[in-house]
């Protein structure tokens, strides 16, 4: 099997990477860390003018209006907005497409509930999937209403640009009309812990590239602090994890296994986690400052490590695994209505 990107797959990300140093760079991540407030969603043009560039559309069939691309793709263009730290439910939106209307064009914002119960952005959704044992269903809340239909209180962020609520599990009544549309609900959940862990991937590459820039232009004792073997170790320590995590990404999204996925999770969150923590040592005293943009990263890395599939979440898939009685971590088990990522 082949692991390396083709030749349109890197078009692909090279294109995504583009759209969003233009229409999201450095200086609209500080704008929104500095100003963001408890209820703020996404950008709304922002948002449109990525649906507009096919951003969420990408996996739709060319007759439905999208690029007939596959979840190796979506990997690709998430990893890419990841390294920005697009703020905003990319992942559901995302998955959404297709079944919400506006969703695939960027003019709805969709979000979901984890397996947790924590939904991010909830108050700025246009709709929000349900991923219950039975079904996924679309649940309209237009106009703020999400926490009141679904009963949902706010929770404290790390992350000053993703607003969080609690949503009581196993999940309420809601208090509106909920669709059931096409999919399976575990699969959908796999699914978005791979496109998760592809943001977490995105991170890990972008701390590592900022601290590796910062040793190499700050001189100490007459040359490059980056020349010092204990920093070179811990760098290369940074790429190692870096690396790791996109082979086991980039795999996951050709198996589509939710062996594989736990373990692309799983090494993902290690890997932008350790990363942006060693990218702020390695920025001395001045990385631990607001004005640094390593504390961002630090905590967008904290809060997407919780989501969907947990480190503990993906160590038990995985020990259970391999103390089934077949041995085969790699076992196709997303269509299972008993195991869930």
């Amino acid at each position: 099997m082949h692991f390396r990107l083709n030749d349109d797959q890197r078009s692909v990300q090279s294109a995504a990477r583009a759209l969003l140093a233009a229409r999201f760079p450095r200086e609209r991540l500080r704008a929104a860390v500095d100003t963001a407030a408890p209820h703020d969603g996404p950008d709304r043009a922002l948002w449109q003018q990525l649906g507009e560039a096919g951003f969420f559309s990408l996996r739709l069939p060319a007759e439905a209006g999208g690029a007939g691309l596959g979840l190796a793709e979506a990997v690709l263009v998430l990893e890419e907005a990841g390294r920005c730290l697009l703020p905003g439910p990319v992942v559901a939106t995302q998955l959404a497409a297709g079944s919400v209307p506006g969703a695939a064009e960027g003019q709805a914002v969709v979000t979901a509930p984890d397996r947790s119960g924590t939904v991010e952005h909830l108050a700025a959704a246009d709709a929000v999937l349900l991923l219950d044992d039975a079904a996924v269903r679309v649940l309209p809340t237009a106009e703020g209403t999400g926490p009141v239909v679904l009963s949902a209180r706010p929770l404290h962020s790390v992350d000053p640009t993703t607003p969080l609520h609690l949503v009581e599990l196993p999940l309420p009544h809601p208090r509106s009309p909920a669709v059931e549309v096409a999919g399976k609900p575990a699969r959908t959940r796999a699914e978005a812990a791979l496109l998760t862990a592809a943001l977490q991937l995105g991170n890990a590459a972008r701390t590592l590239e900022m601290a590796v820039s910062h040793v190499t232009r700050r001189r100490q004792f007459g040359r490059p602090v980056g020349a010092f073997q204990a920093v070179q170790h811990v760098c290369a320590q940074m790429l190692v994890r870096t690396e790791i995590a996109r082979a086991s990404v980039y795999a996951a999204a050709l198996t589509a296994t939710h062996g594989e996925i736990a373990a692309a999770k799983l090494l993902a969150d290690e890997a932008a986690v350790r990363n942006a923590r060693d990218c702020l040592q390695l920025h001395g005293g001045i990385g631990f400052t607001w004005e640094a943009d390593v504390h961002p990263y630090l905590k967008r890395a904290w809060l997407r490590a919780a989501q969907w599939c947990s480190a503990g979440d993906a160590e038990e898939l995985l020990a259970g695994a391999l103390l089934d009685e077949s041995g085969n971590c790699g076992q196709e088990i997303a269509n299972d209505p008993n195991d869930s990522l």
